[in-house]
């Protein structure tokens, strides 16, 4: 069974322009990359949740945030190591700079025997969709393209 993750994409409406929030992952691996590795906030879905629900409690984890009750739901996609992510677009605004992230151990440097508690969520930027398509993971960008979709009522 391939690994299955959930996660939001915040969208806000700034006059008649939409801003969309990505996160940059925390961590070492993630520490230098730039465009084309921010994503949504997303984890696993554990046993027994629904993705919906998964994805709820990850923008807890991750951004800190409650959401709203009502979730757009954008389809899910695959990544390149063949997880499959559930996305779900919510309308809210959250200020990047009090984004708070829960923490995951690693050992760093590798094989040094010493653990590092990083965050999972290193930072989050408001971006306009080009900027966000640019930016973001590239097989997270159809969440982008869908969101676009439903919000200007075509069909997918």
């Amino acid at each position: 069974m391939r690994p299955r993750s959930a996660g939001v994409l915040p969208y806000r409406r700034a006059g008649e322009r939409i801003e969309i929030l990505l996160v940059l992952p925390g961590g070492p691996y993630w520490r230098s990359r730039g465009p084309g590795a921010w994503q949504i906030a997303k984890g696993a879905i554990e046993k027994g949740e629904t993705p919906e629900v998964a994805a709820r409690r990850e923008a807890q984890e991750e951004l800190g945030v409650e959401v709203p009750e009502r979730l757009l739901p954008l389809g899910s996609v695959r990544q390149k190591a063949g997880k499959e992510v559930e996305g779900f677009a919510v309308e809210m605004d959250i200020d990047p700079a009090h984004i708070h992230s829960n923490l995951f151990e690693l050992e760093w440097p590798r094989r040094s025997g010493r653990l590092q508690s990083f965050p999972e969520v290193a930072e989050g930027r408001w971006f306009s969709p080009d900027e966000a398509m640019e930016q973001m993971l590239e097989s997270q960008r159809p969440f982008i393209a869908r969101l676009l979709e439903v919000l200007s009522g075509s069909p997918r």
